[in-house]
């Protein structure tokens, strides 16, 4: 019974590992360079799992099996890292030869390993070579993901939220390679396969953990920074935004106040708090609050929505932004989740922000 769960899990997960490697590079939402290494790296531990799990069956799977494809999936994820950060090693010309070992790799077994497969003729070093390189693509798997990892670190073009994420896939990465050494071990000495059953779970798990957070949930950050950066270049070039001054207000305070969001955009930092506003303008908390209330009649939170409701609707009109998501446009406004952006949307204009932006379609 348990067995029939676990065999279930795995070929769920794999068809859904592989679901989503072909998702990243068909579709334009994921469609990108760094998500193209991805999809390669998610679709060559998915294959992995599969082979590792099931065995060799038939000469296909075996020539799969012999030619090490671990090698190929350390170079994808460094490369994948290498992107996201975009550090210079992309540009040098070495980089290439990190594809070396996977290409020794192959050229040998179709060398070595013809007589396993179609008994053409005999090699007495097939089985030393295979585990020579299984050792040797254990240690360049390490030593990718330790290297990545130390390169993301010391990283100054990431965001937090990007940095966050990198992180912890090559976390999870170093786990996969611990588990894996240990059902080596486990294998050679004692003969069981606890270890590597939960290695094969790990692998499962890791395309479900890649959906959410590796490719929406980031990929929400990524087009949050590009409307950024796009507003910021139009911002440059001249282009700026309709001032909010209130003729009608005698308050010093609410005149700064009006000032610093229009000039600074303070409404779009996302954990921005009333404590936040009282030390920008030089006054207190509970004084900021009674004035607001007073002169404009709403709470500090409603009059700070107020203007990340009016930067939504203004990237939700335009057409320049209709290729991003609504959750990344949400972010660029300054709310900290997509339900708090959705529910202040809902109350403020009686719609959610997807049906305002076909709405202005049609209009």
């Amino acid at each position: 019974m348990n067995k029939t769960i676990l065999d279930f899990a795995i070929i769920t997960s794999g068809s859904m590992g592989y679901f989503i490697s072909i998702s990243l590079v068909t579709t334009s939402f994921y469609k990108s360079r760094a998500n193209n290494y991805l999809s390669l790296s998610l679709f060559l531990l998915t294959s992995l799992t599969l082979l590792g799990k099931y065995g060799i069956e038939n000469p296909v799977s075996a020539f799969l099996n012999y030619i090490m494809l671990d090698f190929l999936v350390a170079v994808t994820l460094f490369t994948y890292f290498l992107i996201q950060i975009q550090h210079e090693y992309l540009k040098k010309k070495w980089y290439k030869w990190l594809y070396f070992p996977f290409f020794s790799s192959l050229i040998i077994e179709i060398i070595l390993h013809l007589d396993t497969i179609f008994n053409l003729y005999n090699s007495d070093f097939a089985v030393l070579v295979f585990y020579i390189k299984d050792n040797t693509s254990f240690v360049y798997n390490v030593f990718l993901i330790f290297w990545g990892r130390n390169l993301i670190k010391r990283s100054n073009t990431v965001s937090k939220e990007k940095r966050r994420w990198l992180l912890r896939l090559n976390l999870l990465i170093i786990c996969i390679i611990i588990i894996w050494l240990f059902s080596n071990i486990e294998s050679y000495i004692f003969n069981s396969g606890y270890a590597s059953n939960f290695l094969w779970i790990l692998l499962s798990f890791l395309s479900w953990w890649i959906l959410y957070y590796g490719v929406f949930k980031l990929q929400i950050v990524v087009q949050k920074d590009e409307i950024h950066q796009y507003l910021v270049s139009k911002s440059a070039n001249g282009i700026q935004t309709k001032k909010k001054i209130n003729e009608t207000t005698v308050s010093k305070i609410i005149n700064q106040l009006y000032i610093v969001m229009d000039e600074e955009e303070l409404y779009k930092n996302p954990l921005l708090s009333r404590s936040d506003l009282a030390t920008r303008l030089g006054t207190s908390e509970g004084y900021l609050s009674q004035i607001i209330n007073q002169e404009i009649n709403k709470s500090v939170i409603q009059f700070v929505n107020e203007y990340r409701i009016e930067a939504a609707k203004n990237l939700l009109h335009n057409p320049v932004f209709n290729k991003y998501s609504v959750e990344a446009i949400g972010m660029e406004a300054g709310f900290k989740s997509r339900s708090a952006f959705y529910s202040t949307f809902n109350t403020s204009l009686g719609m959610s922000p997807g049906a305002f932006r076909k709405l202005q379609k049609l209009s």
